[in-house]
């Protein structure tokens, strides 16, 4: 019977397995689940068909890349209309630097993620890359230490997360 967000018990708890490991297989994934792997791996490809899941990646650390600068840079555009909107955006996807970028509404149109190895290379980008686009204001602010990260999604409100602190610890 389907739940919340479309998805059976079985199903939330194979995305929340997912989550934890992107490497686990079928066959662990279908004893945690309590499936054989055949279903399992039929319930998998379709939460992938659905669009689900994304794609599968390997999360790196940046500070082992050198990339240990972490910053947030809120950018408000000379102009918000449809072309300057996509050619900041089209020009930002270009930059590696540029971990994640919002288009928001407030004072400021843009919200930027941006990773860089130290204080005088993340100077350099932001006036090279950054102010160089048609950039009216910049308000940045950095990282002095991360306090939560997570690149997993509650499936269960109210209790998110309860059944993947469970597989850490057992």
């Amino acid at each position: 019977m389907p739940t919340l967000y479309g998805l059976d018990e079985i199903d939330r708890r194979m995305l929340e397995l997912l989550q934890a490991n992107g490497r686990i297989t079928i066959q662990e994934l279908a004893e945690k689940v309590g499936l054989s792997a055949t279903p399992c791996g039929r319930r998998l490809r379709s939460l992938e068909e659905r669009g689900y899941i994304d794609r599968y990646a390997a999360l790196l650390r940046p500070e082992s890349l050198g990339l240990g600068f972490n910053s947030f840079v809120m950018i408000r555009l000379n102009s918000s209309d449809r072309q300057n909107v996509n050619n900041f955006t089209s020009a930002i996807e270009l930059l590696e630097e540029v971990q994640e970028a919002y288009f928001i509404s407030g004072d400021y149109d843009y919200l930027l993620h941006i990773r860089t190895e130290n204080a005088e290379s993340f100077k350099r980008f932001l006036i090279d890359n950054i102010l160089s686009l048609p950039v009216v204001q910049s308000q940045t602010y950095i990282v002095l230490e991360q306090t939560k990260h997570t690149t997993s999604f509650p499936l269960r409100p109210g209790e998110a997360g309860a059944l993947i602190a469970e597989e850490k610890q057992g």
